[in-house]
């Protein structure tokens, strides 16, 4: 298929477009290097700008006439969200409806949409599956689930089939080392604890211990950014199949959740057999970070026949580490 992957030059778009590539697809990436990497564009054919310039878009969908489009464009920092809630609606609403409104005009029928477990807000209960309400509590979150409101409208009125797959925590790097986290500022807790061990930052700071979870620390439930990828490609071939139809969404996770004192642990464990070290501050506790978030994605399983490939966080840092190590 032709694909055109907009975000392709992210941290999470950039391993999908190698993982398309390596599979025999054509990709075209559109991404204005906001918070991507010209670096990061090593697979397809990198054109740089907006996903809300319709101009180029209607150029581009001319020129390749696309399949398929798969969306990793947005802005993604809850905080900055709640102070510039203007920023998350343009970007990541407005710019999108151009994007989908050029899909139905040049009749491209199938979209995958990168979403979030922030829709979902505080969790009622756990692990969390695809009926557990939806009320996000920050703009971030909302601004994901509004597309996915949009998309089930697109689906009905005009025939064009999405799978929204909504991550919880996306971790890891490119098994090959090519390709990696590299945010700025970096807000995820991994890739914050190799900066450590490297001597980017003093430290990594434990946000309360006094949660109801066994040990006291927040739980999550991170998932390789390598099984992301694969989910992708998965359900659009499901779509280009007619296996799935209409507005779809699954929850992705290892379904097995990992404390903050756990992860730590396993990134000693990691960073120390190469001779590197960190320091670990105690904090309090942050507003809003619930004790524990952890997905249930039988659905994913079921229907789309997928299966997380690493697991084991272990693995899930060893491979960030060895990115962490090349890139600096």
């Amino acid at each position: 298929m032709k694909i055109l992957v907009v975000g392709g030059a992210g941290y999470i778009g950039s391993h999908m477009v190698k993982w398309l590539t390596r599979s025999g697809h054509d990709v075209v990436i559109v991404d204005n290097l906001s918070t991507g990497h010209r670096e990061l564009a090593r697979y397809g054919r990198l054109v740089v700008g907006n996903l809300g310039d319709r101009a180029l878009l209607d150029r581009l969908f001319a020129q390749e006439r696309f399949d398929a489009v798969m969306h990793f464009a947005a802005n993604s920092l809850v905080a900055e969200s709640v102070v510039e809630p203007a920023r998350y609606f343009q970007n990541n609403l407005a710019n999108t409806l151009v994007l989908l409104d050029a899909m139905r005009d040049w009749g491209c029928h199938y979209f995958i949409f990168s979403s979030t477990a922030a829709t979902f807000g505080e969790p009622e209960y756990w692990p969390i599956d695809e009926r557990h309400p939806q009320s996000p509590i920050n703009p971030y979150g909302l601004s994901k689930l509004m597309v996915e409101q949009v998309l089930q409208q697109y689906a009905a009125a005009y025939a064009l089939n999405s799978v929204s797959l909504r991550y919880f925590n996306a971790a890891g790097a490119d098994p090959d080392g090519e390709l990696g986290e590299c945010h700025e500022p970096e807000t995820h807790l991994i890739p914050i604890i190799l900066q450590a061990a490297h001597g980017k930052r003093e430290a990594v700071t434990v946000f309360g211990r006094d949660y109801a979870t066994p040990d006291g620390t927040c739980i999550r439930d991170y998932v390789h950014v390598q099984d992301l990828c694969s989910a992708h490609l998965l359900a659009l071939e499901k779509l280009k199949t007619g296996e799935l139809q209409g507005a779809q969404a699954f929850n992705l996770g290892n379904g097995n959740g990992f404390s903050v004192a756990e992860v730590i642990e396993a990134a000693m464990r990691v960073v120390s057999a190469s001779g590197h070290n960190f320091t670990v501050h105690e904090g309090e506790r942050r507003s809003g970070d619930p004790a524990i978030l952890v997905a249930d994605s039988s659905a994913a399983r079921d229907q789309l026949g997928w299966q997380p490939v690493y697991p084991d966080i272990v693995t899930i840092i060893q491979h960030a580490w060895e990115w962490e190590r090349r890139r600096s």
